[in-house]
């Protein structure tokens, strides 16, 4: 796919799983458009028919990651998924990218801190024994730390994430 000279955004997050997630990376990419990005989103990729599942799960993980190489900055979406915490899939994305250099804006529906957010006792700890974090932080430390922005909405967070790769 030929660039179209705007900074290219990779589109990171569970959207993949929606059932509406080619509509959905469609209306991601166009609100990049309006603001002078190109959102790259994982379905954008071809993958060859006939592959067994494993072979098809390896061809998906490189072309995401060959994404976020060519990428300038990255969109994540870190909502909880499947529990209290962000996708892993998105994590390891997020994770990628800021080893790579690349600006990380994430989105997420503002909850307070990971304390507020996650039941635990007196002492910190949840019902599984493990200590909550008390950072005062709405995500785990190593993503909170890293991430260039958070925005609560995805319009929101292109809109910052255009305006950071502008500088």
């Amino acid at each position: 796919m030929p660039s179209t000279g705007k900074p290219l955004v990779y589109l990171a997050g569970f959207d993949v799983f929606r059932a509406d997630a080619i509509e959905h990376g469609r209306a991601l990419k166009a609100l990049c458009d309006q603001h002078g990005l190109e959102g790259l989103y994982p379905f954008d990729n071809d993958v060859p028919e006939g592959l067994t599942p494993e072979e098809a799960a390896a061809v998906i993980c490189n072309a995401n990651i060959a994404m976020i190489k060519r990428c300038d900055g990255v969109l994540a979406n870190l909502n909880a998924f499947r529990g209290a915490e962000p996708d892993s899939g998105t994590a390891f994305e997020v994770g990628m990218a800021v080893a790579l250099g690349k600006p990380v804006w994430a989105y997420f529906e503002a909850s307070g801190s990971l304390r507020e957010q996650i039941e635990h006792d007196a002492a910190g700890f949840d019902a599984q024994g493990f200590q909550v974090e008390d950072f005062g932080l709405p995500r785990n430390l190593m993503l909170a730390c890293t991430w260039a922005g958070s925005s609560d909405t995805a319009e929101e967070a292109i809109e910052a994430l255009a305006a950071h790769l502008a500088g």
